[in-house]
């Protein structure tokens, strides 16, 4: 598969810059925390080259991403103890195979219903940033 010149998870152009700071590169896929902190422990497992529809994916590729996504899954509720773990898979309008994460707490924002994509409300400092990056990473 080759990569998109005119997708965000393709280029990592600016706009995905100011969405989400890049963790670390997986097995299948490259792991970003989102810069909107509303659901504590927000990440997003982008898959390694351009795919639309996770059917699209080799057995083996598939596989690997859906490890990924696992991995992940576990390192955040390892640093967060989050009482469960939303996942979504839209990408009606970004066609790049990608699935947040969004840690949902107790008597926290949409406990019980769906999360929201970005709800524009909780930004950290670079400090803080970092904070939540390293609990991810020595979770994983």
């Amino acid at each position: 598969m080759e990569k998109n010149p005119d997708c965000l998870y393709c280029t990592r152009n600016q706009i995905q810059h100011d969405l989400m700071i890049e963790i670390c590169d997986l097995s299948a896929s490259t792991l970003f925390l989102f810069k909107e902190q509303t659901y504590l422990g927000r990440c997003v497992v982008a898959f390694k080259d351009h795919a639309n529809q996770l059917f699209e994916l080799s057995d083996l590729d598939r596989n690997a991403f859906m490890a990924d996504v696992a991995k992940v899954s576990k390192a955040i509720d390892s640093a967060f103890q989050p009482v469960k773990i939303n996942m979504g898979a839209y990408s009606d309008k970004l066609q790049h195979l990608h699935v947040h994460l969004a840690p949902k707490y107790v008597d926290g924002p949409d406990y019980g219903g769906i999360f929201q994509m970005n709800p524009q409300k909780v930004y950290l400092s670079d400090q803080e940033y970092e904070v939540l990056i390293a609990k991810i990473r020595a979770a994983l």
